[in-house]
């Protein structure tokens, strides 16, 4: 009986580990999930929220934006724009609210919100900016690239939720 008992605690214990991942989402108060950037040229994504987990990727872009999607003491997971998932280190995340330049065409960075303002500067995939507003009602968010602020429309662009607001 007494294997039986053991076998018994310890899936006990598994379980209320995973309930502790679930609860996670309070540690900083912050909502999930939600957008930040990374701090550094070099960050590990995990398998696990810890060091003993394997380092499963390195990015190597400072700045990149990601989004924060659970919580686990000092580790939060976060996914990129291309879908990959891991955690990472609190100390390895900025608040700072960064934008990828997606898809298969170039984009065009416009002098203001419209479909026929004038161009700035013509993007290609993956440039990275910052973003500065997300107007209410506006299909386009203002952001600045290499110093160069205009305006994107937010399906060229990965870095904001399709109904968020950012003034």
């Amino acid at each position: 009986m007494l294997p039986v008992l053991r076998c018994f605690l310890f899936s006990v214990i598994l379980s209320g580990m995973a309930g502790n991942l679930s609860w996670g989402a309070e540690t900083s108060g912050l909502p999930l999930p939600r957008f930040v950037s990374l701090r550094s040229d070099e960050v590990n994504l995990r398998t696990g929220p810890g060091v003993r987990y394997p380092v499963d990727w390195i990015y190597t872009r400072r700045d990149m934006p990601v989004e924060v999607i659970a919580e686990f003491e000092a580790w939060r997971k976060i996914r990129d724009w291309q879908g990959t998932e891991g955690w990472v280190h609190q100390s390895m995340l900025s608040a700072r609210r960064m934008v990828v330049v997606i898809g298969p065409q170039q984009r065009k960075l416009r002098s203001d919100p419209d479909e026929k303002a004038p161009a700035l500067a013509i993007l290609d995939a993956n440039v990275m900016g910052r973003l500065t507003a997300c107007p209410k009602d506006k299909t386009y968010c203002r952001v600045d690239i290499e110093n160069i602020q205009g305006w994107l429309k937010r399906d060229e662009f990965w870095g904001v939720y399709p109904n968020e607001y950012i003034e």
